[in-house]
């Protein structure tokens, strides 16, 4: 048989070399032998090339059925596992896995994702930094690395934790090869064995192909990943959306009915009840001084300081706001005005949006039923705005007009009223202009809100005592303190503008002398009074202050006055002071205790002291002042 035919019969290299020996034995000539030598050499060369072809046609038969197979498999995981299974099996690896590098933060290098051939736990969930290992290599060339014993070779840069996963798995030869998609270069394909090996070209190519293969499988997969959360995004869009509109259109058709039972002539008490059906629990309704209009179901008991403090933020925040025990509290506005709030502790905690638009829904509805009944009310508040801006303005109100029109308001402006000016320290300024609004409806009296600062015109002829009380209420409720300045009483609207001056000099003056959150009326403040007040003169203090010693000598002709210019005169000896009266000492320690008895056992403290020595003093000057324009035939008090 000749060598073309055992080469077309794929006859093994053993059969050509009996053909030789046959040759050899039949002792043919040296040129036949030669031929024949030479033929079996061409003969094994084109069986080398046959067997290489065909073990590259089978490589890329076996990559075209892992392209097939990597478009069936869905989910990242496993995907990265079948593409490890894969590259084991393509070229007969140990072991195969791969690491991708982290998208959010490129610096933090890459992570083992998938393995397939391992025996410890220590590969899947490894990071491999980016100046480390042959993925680093990869990575920065995006060509193909690979050492045929990882741990000896020395030409790599190596890492305590990649050397420790590679030798706990026994790995020695290693080839990597990139996995991305155009350009970008975002994992590494690893193939290894636990033996010395040198890989060919051609299995580094068909490596490096898998890889691209895997490339585009991966990207693949993210980008459907990444549609699939878009869908997955757009569904919950859409189902909130429809949820959204399923709670407004409830919302709508609630209230349409309820607006429809207010045109309809309604009582407060209906529409509270067809509210509370609709919101399931119990619902009150209170007015702008905080009385309750409306029951309906059964509330618990409230301590009413709590309630006042929800309904003046509710009122602050312009919505429903909770309250700790499961309820709500909704302004009832118009305007800008406060007309009252509503309570409701519902059977079921309010977990939609439908409960609580409703319920500010509601609100509305109960303002303008309110405001239906009230009409000449909400008048009156205009005109009572535009009362207080008259009465506080530097143009001279006309009392013949204002007196009437105040009295039509409820409002005796013609008897005593104190002014009151409170200021929030801190903010706080939603909560004051509620409670103002209230307060000043409860008191009868007037009330404006101004940079920050609470004006209330109310009946009364204590400032003092009327600024205490809007203190005990006012500090509480804001949570801050509220400094105060007062001052009055005032009868009749000519001077009220001036009051609310006084007022607030006070307020400015605890303000320069630092006393943040104190009450101070013009009276209160000694001789400063004197500077601040416009109407409480040098007779008022001097009355104020040693009032009862003048009245005395008045009444029964002593001379505890002039002794107490002797006492303070003589630096507060009452030796020299007898003296200087030419009286025994015992009389003047008799008139001290006289003066002891009528201002008070505190009277020769420093600040006590001051005052009275300047009180004595303006005394004494206006009665020398008197004197003499009685003697120039001048009388002036």
């Amino acid at each position: 048989m000749s060598v073309l035919e055992l080469l077309a019969t794929g006859a093994p290299t053993a059969r050509f070399e009996e053909l030789l020996d046959t040759a050899r034995r039949e002792e043919a000539s040296d040129a036949t032998l030669a031929e024949l030598d030479q033929a079996a050499r061409l003969a094994s060369r084109v069986r080398a090339l046959i067997g290489h072809a065909q073990q590259r046609e089978a490589g890329l038969a076996a990559l075209v059925d892992t392209a097939h197979d990597l478009t069936l498999v869905h989910g990242m995981d496993a995907l990265l596992h079948e593409i490890a299974r894969r590259a084991r099996r393509l070229l007969n690896f140990d072991m195969a896995y791969i690491g991708l590098r982290d998208t959010d933060d490129e610096s933090a290098g890459s992570l083992i994702r998938a393995a397939e051939g391992d025996t410890t736990s220590l590969s899947v969930g490894l990071k491999t930094s980016e100046d480390s290992g042959l993925g680093s290599l990869v990575q920065r060339t995006g060509a193909p690395a690979w050492s045929p014993d990882y741990l000896a070779d020395k030409d790599l840069p190596h890492s305590p934790d990649i050397d420790a996963a590679v030798r706990a798995e026994g790995l020695h030869a290693i080839l990597a090869v990139p996995l991305g998609h155009g350009t970008t270069v975002f994992g590494t394909l690893y193939g290894a064995d636990r033996k010395v090996r040198h890989f060919t070209p051609d299995e580094i190519s068909l490596m490096r192909s898998l890889g691209k293969l895997a490339g585009v499988a991966v990207e693949r997969a993210r980008l459907l990943e990444d549609t699939r959360a878009e869908v997955t995004e757009l569904a919950l869009d859409t189902s909130r959306a429809r949820s959204s509109l399923h709670v407004q259109r409830r919302v709508e058709a609630a209230y349409i009915r309820l607006i429809d039972l207010v045109l309809g002539g309604c009582d407060p008490q209906t529409l509270a009840e067809a509210a509370a059906e609709e919101l399931s629990g119990a619902l009150v309704v209170r007015d702008c001084v905080g009385r309750t209009v409306v029951v309906t179901g059964t509330p618990p008991e409230l301590a009413e300081d709590d309630v006042l403090r929800w309904t003046y933020d509710a009122h602050a925040a312009g919505r429903p706001v909770p309250m700790p025990e499961g309820g709500w509290v909704a302004p009832v506005t118009a305007g800008g005005e406060n007309l009252g709030a509503i309570l409701l502790v519902p059977d079921e905690p309010l977990t939609d949006d439908f409960g609580v638009r409703l319920l500010q829904l509601t609100a509305r509805a109960v303002a303008l039923i309110l405001l239906l009944q009230r009409t000449s009310t909400v008048a009156h508040d205009q005109i009572r705005d535009e009362l207080l801006e008259e009465l506080l303005s530097d143009i001279r109100p006309q009392p013949r007009q204002l007196i009437p029109r105040a009295r039509r308001l409820g409002i005796s402006i013609d008897e005593p009223h104190v002014m009151v000016l409170a200021r929030p320290e801190g903010g706080a300024e939603g909560r004051a202009a509620a409670w103002a609004s209230s307060y000043a409806h409860r008191m009868s009296g007037l009330m404006k809100v101004r940079e920050g600062c609470v004006t209330l015109l109310i009946p009364g002829e204590d400032p003092h005592a009327a600024a205490t009380a809007v203190s005990g209420e006012l500090t509480p409720l804001v949570g801050r303190p509220v400094t105060i300045g007062a001052a009055g009483p005032v009868s009749g609207p000519d001077r009220v503008a001036q009051t609310h001056r006084e007022a607030l000099s006070c307020l400015e003056a605890l303000t320069e002398l630092g006393n943040i959150g104190c009450v101070a009326t013009p009276q209160q403040m000694g001789f400063l009074g004197v500077l601040l007040s416009e109407t409480h003169g040098v007779s008022d203090y001097v009355e104020s202050v040693i009032g009862p010693v003048l009245a005395y000598d008045a009444q029964r002709f002593t001379e505890l006055t002039r002794t107490l210019d002797a006492y303070f005169a003589s630096s507060s000896s009452p030796t020299r002071a007898a003296s200087d009266l030419h009286v025994h000492p015992n009389t003047v320690f008799r008139r001290l205790e006289r003066v002891a008895e009528l201002l008070g056992a505190n009277w020769q403290d420093p600040e006590r002291a001051l005052e009275i020595q300047l009180a004595l003093r303006l005394h004494r000057t206006r009665r020398t002042l008197r004197h003499r324009h009685t003697a120039v035939g001048t009388v002036r008090d």
